[in-house]
């Protein structure tokens, strides 16, 4: 059964290292990136936004809402404010669309621990992963007054909000390859995953 929760798939971006081809339309193993994420979205979330700052290239995916940024020029931030912000539900996952190892049954656990937060985030050794993770409507406000600032840094509300982490042992359990959070920014890496 699809969860009351909004899908959000980032597919900004320049693509300069792709020689401006859009990453959500690369192949690995003969699929596109778009469609290997929507293939997980779609047993799980009720409603799936895409947003993109070239929405025509979208139109091919009649289940999927397609939003432009309410903020132009402001990165990452600015994409994820603007699905939360269209979003129907009070809480949004968000991935890039250039991430083509996403994980339906460790999203479903993050989903699980939601409740009582307003972000549920992985959180490795290396870092938190701000482009895999689940936010609040109550975000809202708090990364708007970043964007006016032009402070663009995602985790920069983060202190100000519920925030769960989720410790490296627990996505371990999930994801033994050490791939969920891989992403495809350059031709090598394109190369490397197929």
């Amino acid at each position: 059964m699809k969860k009351d929760i909004t899908g959000i798939i980032l597919a900004g971006g320049k693509n300069s290292r792709m020689q401006n081809e859009p990453k959500a339309f690369l192949k690995i193993n003969g699929v596109r990136l778009i469609d290997n994420i929507l293939s997980v979205y779609q047993k799980i979330f009720s409603e799936i936004i895409i947003v993109t700052n070239s929405p025509l290239s979208y139109t091919e995916f009649p289940d999927t809402v397609v939003v432009t940024d309410i903020y132009k020029g402001k990165g990452s931030l600015g994409g994820i404010y603007s699905g939360l912000f269209y979003a129907r539900y009070d809480h949004s996952f968000v991935a890039a669309c250039d991430m083509p190892f996403l994980n339906e049954e460790f999203i479903l656990y993050m989903i699980n621990q939601k409740d009582k937060y307003d972000i549920v985030v992985p959180e490795l050794s290396s870092g938190v992963q701000p482009l895999h993770a689940i936010y609040s409507r109550n975000c809202l406000s708090h990364m708007k007054k970043l964007l006016i600032a032009d402070k663009l840094k995602i985790t920069g509300f983060y202190k100000e909000v519920r925030t769960l982490g989720i410790p490296e042992e627990k996505i371990n359990k999930f994801d033994q390859d050490g791939r969920f959070f891989l992403n495809i920014n350059t031709p090598e890496d394109l190369k490397s995953h197929q």
